[in-house]
């Protein structure tokens, strides 16, 4: 503004053209009716002013430059230019891609796999055969002897095997022992009987084995009598047919059996029988 209050022409021919004015101007507009402030700040910058601060930044950078390339320490080398960069890191990114790559595909493995040959397949350990159960050995009792004792496992063993109780396998012994004293008898009569295993030989008539049976009654063959287990089966064979054996008494049972001519002299054995089945059956 003038001395006489009239404001400036900033475009008018009074205002010098060649003022240099770096320092910003700030002009305070006041709205009334809105009572709010607004501030707008101007920096006008004389052409030339720009012109010779262009000029003297040109002028610094270049001697930056010269300094950097006289004076500047050998350990820093000038890094390279982008596209020069870029041109080496695609010739080591094609380099890389030819090389040969690890296959990453799963395996599949064999269905039957060999072993190593540096390693040696352990030997499977042998199994221990168990020792088989020694079979009881069975003892003489009721004052039998060992061949005693043995003819009457036998003839134990074949009633078993037939399928008779208990009570049938004592009246097979107690009879035994009246007969034959439970010895394997060949007759005197029948010499074919001595050709066969035999502890004893008897007289009576044709009678052999351990039940002093007759081949002329049809109990068999001599060959067969003279085998303990067939004289057993028969024997029992016998018995079975008798309706209720099982109730009557040894003696009787024993009887209509054999026929015997002491009819109750099998009595005596029942009670030595009892024994001698209990110790083969255990």
């Amino acid at each position: 503004m003038r001395d006489n209050g009239t404001p400036d022409d900033p475009n008018g021919p009074g205002r010098p053209a060649d003022r240099l004015d770096d320092t910003p101007s700030t002009e305070w507009t006041t709205t009334a009716s809105t009572g709010t402030r607004r501030t707008r700040l101007r920096a006008l910058v004389n052409p030339r002013a720009r012109l010779a601060v262009a000029a003297g930044a040109a002028c610094c950078l270049g001697l930056v430059g010269v300094s950097q390339v006289d004076f500047g320490t050998p350990e820093r080398a000038a890094k390279p230019a982008p596209a020069v960069e870029l041109a080496e890191r695609a010739a080591l990114d094609a380099a890389s891609r030819g090389l040969a790559r690890p296959s990453t595909a799963p395996t599949t493995p064999s269905a039957s796999p060999s072993p190593s040959p540096s390693v040696k397949p352990k030997p499977k350990a042998k199994a221990t055969p168990k020792a088989k159960p020694k079979p009881r050995r069975i003892v003489p009792v009721a004052g039998l002897n060992r061949t005693q004792m043995d003819n009457a496992t036998k003839i134990v063993r074949a009633g078993r095997e037939m399928g008779v109780p208990r009570r049938g396998l004592v009246i097979a012994v107690a009879t035994a022992m009246q007969e034959s004293t439970l010895l394997n008898y060949a007759s005197g009569v029948l010499p074919e009987s001595q050709s066969y295993p035999h502890q004893a030989v008897g007289w009576d008539h044709d009678s052999v084995g351990l039940f002093q049976q007759r081949p002329s009654s049809g109990w068999g063959t001599v060959a067969q009598l003279m085998d303990p287990e067939y004289a057993t089966q028969a024997f029992l064979a016998a018995l079975e047919e008798i309706p209720g054996w099982q109730d009557l008494p040894l003696s009787v049972a024993a009887q209509a059996v054999q026929i015997s001519a002491f009819p109750d002299a099998y009595a005596q054995h029942e009670w030595l029988a009892g024994e001698v089945v209990a110790e083969i059956l255990g």
